[in-house]
């Protein structure tokens, strides 16, 4: 039954991005950066809109200036990275592509039916299944327009106190102090105000679990949802985001679904603390030379040398998560920066910078002995040599 609650003077529709400052203070410098982001892309390339994976992606590197601006400015970087010559050789097939949208297609059927039992059945508590689902309706102009009309639905479906499900919605996330429209699955409102994110995959559960890198995956995409919709349930009454996400798959080896509950608290935690972390989109622009672009149409070595004026964070882990990864290593190697040989490696030379420095001090021709770092690799050094002698190590 409808919860009746008192009766509330209205209020106006919250917007889900940060609260505008005065137009004449805002207008100039915002203007400003779209212009600057617009010659950053080239001038006729459509904006490449930043979504839920990439923001994932961002924020497990929040070192890497290169992509926080290539993203914010809407570069099209699998484009960029063909235009440099290294090809990004992954991405999701048509055929995995196709076999997703009919899978939630089937999962969305006859107004979610079968969605909302899987919903109700994990996630409902002991109360009755629901009967009424409501499905607004999210059409609008623009994704600033979804994104309004999308926080509106919320509000309205939390004060009628039943059961709603978001096909699709749209959210608003600012990022770097730029804003991201994103787009999950689809977004379910409960009788008591709890809103929970519903992310539906095409890989299978099989007798109950799925591949742990793929939900893991799954994991951190919704932890950015769950991140833009605290900002729409901040500012409505009775609205509280739940940190479960369920997570909607086929069962074993059938196109039947199943679902499971995601935690997904920690993700979130990371994932806010290092988009806070990340430099101001603008900041980065202001420091790159006039004239600088990234359209793809542009001779390489222009392009090479606008792309080497943003810094990067290279790690191996970027290979799986990143259309420029492979151009980026093959500078690391270029350059002999230990980052390529990974994060932990890094953490462990210490001053040690390029592998030539590394391997100078492991021979003791260069480096303080007294140095730890320096100490360590002369002495693995000598127990390799004496392994590969036969020395008194191997006896």
């Amino acid at each position: 039954m409808p919860r009746h609650r008192p009766t509330q003077t209205p209020r106006p529709v919250a917007h889900p991005g940060p609260i505008p400052a005065p137009a004449q203070e805002r207008e100039r410098p915002a203007t400003t950066l779209r212009q600057r982001l617009a010659e950053l892309r080239g001038p006729t390339v459509p904006p490449r809109p930043l979504d839920a994976r990439a923001l994932a992606a961002l924020a497990a590197n929040p070192g890497c200036r290169r992509r926080a601006l290539l993203d914010g400015a809407g570069v099209d970087k699998a484009a960029l990275a063909s235009a440099l010559g290294s090809p990004a050789p992954f991405g999701q097939s048509q055929f995995a592509f196709v076999r997703g949208n009919a899978f939630e297609a089937r999962v969305k059927a006859d107004g979610g039916t079968e969605l909302m039992r899987l919903l109700h059945e994990r996630l409902g508590g002991s109360g009755a299944a629901p009967r009424e689902v409501s499905v607004p309706d999210l059409t609008a102009a623009g994704p600033e327009g979804r994104a309004a009309r999308t926080a509106l639905a919320l509000r309205e479906a939390t004060e009628a106190g039943g059961w709603a499900l978001l096909d699709h919605p749209m959210l608003a996330l600012e990022v770097a102090g730029s804003p991201a429209y994103l787009e999950p699955d689809a977004v379910a409102v409960h009788p008591d105000g709890t809103w929970t994110v519903v992310e539906i995959k095409s890989f299978p559960m099989i007798d109950g679990s799925a591949d742990a890198a793929k939900v893991g995956a799954a994991a951190r995409q919704s932890a950015v949802y769950v991140l833009a919709l605290e900002r729409i349930a901040e500012l409505t009454e009775g609205a509280e985001v739940d940190h479960r996400v369920l997570l909607v798959c086929p069962k074993d080896f059938s196109n039947l679904p199943t679902a499971s509950v995601v935690d997904v608290r920690k993700q979130r935690a990371v994932t806010r603390r290092q988009l806070t972390r990340l430099t101001r989109i603008e900041d980065i622009a202001a420091a790159l030379p006039e004239g600088t672009t990234f359209d793809p149409e542009c001779p390489r070595q222009q392009l090479d040398a606008a792309v080497e004026a943003v810094g990067a964070a290279y790690a191996p882990e970027c290979l799986a998560a990143c259309e420029l990864a492979f151009h980026c290593r093959a500078k690391a190697r270029e350059a002999g920066a230990v980052e390529a040989l990974g994060r932990s490696v890094r953490g462990e030379l210490g001053g040690l910078t390029t592998v030539g420095e590394v391997l100078a001090a492991a021979a003791g021709k260069e480096g303080d002995a007294a140095d730890p770092t320096v100490a360590a690799l002369r002495r693995a050094a000598a127990l390799r040599a004496e392994a590969l002698t036969g020395g008194p190590a191997c006896r």
